[in-house]
């Protein structure tokens, strides 16, 4: 076998050297990144400033990755984490670095992905929208379990780089109201005896315990994802937990059988209570499922909703909301509109939009369950306004397409990944079909180095 070595300045680089470096900017994967002999250098838990001594332990053609060892000399932009085992859950990446500088990277890394993928020699971006206070914001969480060698059951996220659990009891990113939760139900399940799912040997009963709560209500939804339902004293546990904490409004288990990454299965049982949660956004009210996809920061989607209303036109014909999920822009947005359409090819979240939409006592709008790429090229009128919220992997090409076939006024795409979203604009606005009016920047995931964004396009008056 040949050696991860080769020349490069007349040094070869090998695994398990160490070497000093200065971090001179942070990635998108999060790492900082350095240099040594003009070669990149990433190395997770470090920051813009850095001077640190690093262990090499991975070494590519291009780049090479390093482990931290000792920090030499720390930048201005480093802090104290929030939490014990920062440096090791996988769940955060930043939490050493300063807030306000988490906000300054990540509004560079759209900027620089919007010109490196969207070729946007100037793209119009504004300043972030922050999350303030920038800890318990997170209304869902979902932890893996895992037995420990001493026969303790663990449950947090994992660490990093690896599938073995970070044990913890509470989180600071989490919403504070789910904290009583995890310590307890671990050990509830410890008594009763419940196997935890073993990954390789692809035996045990539980696999992962997903909790979510309602930012305005209160309201907590328990999820137990198992391969099966036929647990001991599953029932007379779940109501134990109903009396035992006073917000529990259900108990629920999700049947996952496969051998698979993938967390939940297609099947949900609701095992005490309600099969829902409640919850309130910019004044409407929401029905949420464990199985269904809603915006984990409530707060920071009401103000990118803000931006939404400030940008586009007060009133307008119809709005078509791609990727509707439980309808959480399209209730709002929808008193905008004569007429609104909604589509989402999850049967269990437009039933919930439905739901939403008849409690909130809303008639204009029209949901159907259905893939983006089948529907809109049958709609029989072009649409004022689309907004597109698809998931990370960006829109179908074909969507793309019949997009700039139709052209509506108004396009809003929302992302979770800007590098999708950069693609997805200059094919939208190729051959000057669109203007790009201004991208909006918001931090749904602080302590992380995700970033949520929403781009409004305009149609150019003089296209065909």
């Amino acid at each position: 076998m040949k050696s991860q070595t080769w020349n490069n300045h007349d040094h070869r680089w090998q695994p398990g050297q160490q070497v000093e470096i200065l971090i001179t900017d942070v990635a998108d994967s999060g790492d900082g990144v350095g240099r040594v002999n003009q070669q990149v250098v990433f190395v997770p838990q470090t920051v813009t400033g850095d001077r640190v001594w690093v262990r090499l332990v991975q070494i590519k053609r291009q780049y090479m990755r390093g482990k931290l060892l000792q920090i030499l000399s720390p930048s201005p932009h480093r802090v104290r984490p929030s939490c014990i085992v920062a440096d090791k859950c996988g769940g955060c990446q930043w939490q050493h670095i300063a807030y306000s500088h988490q906000l300054e990277i990540k509004q560079h890394q759209v900027v620089q992905t919007l010109q490196r993928i969207g070729k946007l020699t100037d793209p119009p971006v504004d300043p972030i929208l922050p999350t303030e206070p920038s800890l318990h914001y997170r209304n869902k969480a979902t932890y893996p379990l895992e037995m420990s060698s001493t026969g303790q059951i663990k449950a947090g996220y994992y660490r990093q780089g690896s599938h073995k659990v970070v044990n913890i009891n509470q989180c600071p990113i989490q919403d504070s109201g789910l904290d009583p939760l995890l310590a307890g139900i671990k050990q509830d399940i410890q008594k009763l005896g419940w196997q935890i799912y073993e990954e390789k040997q692809h035996q045990g009963e539980i696999r992962y315990l997903s909790v979510r709560v309602g930012s305005r209500t209160g309201e907590i939804l328990l999820t137990l994802v198992v391969t099966h339902t036929a647990l001991k004293n599953l029932e007379k546990q779940a109501n134990l937990w109903m009396q035992q904490y006073p917000n529990l409004v259900g108990v629920c288990a999700n049947i996952n059988k496969k051998r698979t990454n993938t967390i939940l299965g297609k099947h949900t049982d609701t095992i005490a209570g309600r099969s829902y949660l409640q919850e309130i956004f910019a004044g409407y009210r929401y029905n949420l499922r464990s199985d269904t996809f809603f915006q984990v920061n409530t707060a920071t989607a009401e103000a990118l909703l803000q931006e939404m209303e400030k940008t586009l036109p007060a009133s307008a014909e119809l709005l078509v909301d791609a990727y509707c999920g439980v309808g959480t822009f399209t209730l709002p947005l929808s008193q905008r509109v004569q007429r609104a359409i909604a589509i989402e090819m999850q049967p269990e979240a437009i039933e919930l939009a439905k739901q939403n939409a008849a409690q909130n006592h809303l008639t204009n709008i029209e949901f159907y369950d259905s893939k983006v790429e089948a529907l809109l090229p049958q709609l029989q009128q072009t649409p004022d306004i689309v907004l597109l919220d698809p998931p990370r992997k960006g829109c179908d090409r074909s969507v793309i397409e019949t997009l700039r076939q139709i052209q509506p006024t108004h396009i809003v795409y929302v992302s979770c990944k800007v590098a999708t979203l950069a693609r997805d604009l200059q094919l939208l606005c190729q051959d000057g079909i669109y203007r790009l009016q201004r991208v909006q920047p918001a931090d749904f995931f602080p302590q992380t180095s995700h970033v949520e964004c929403a781009a409004f396009l305009v149609k150019n008056t003089a296209s065909p």
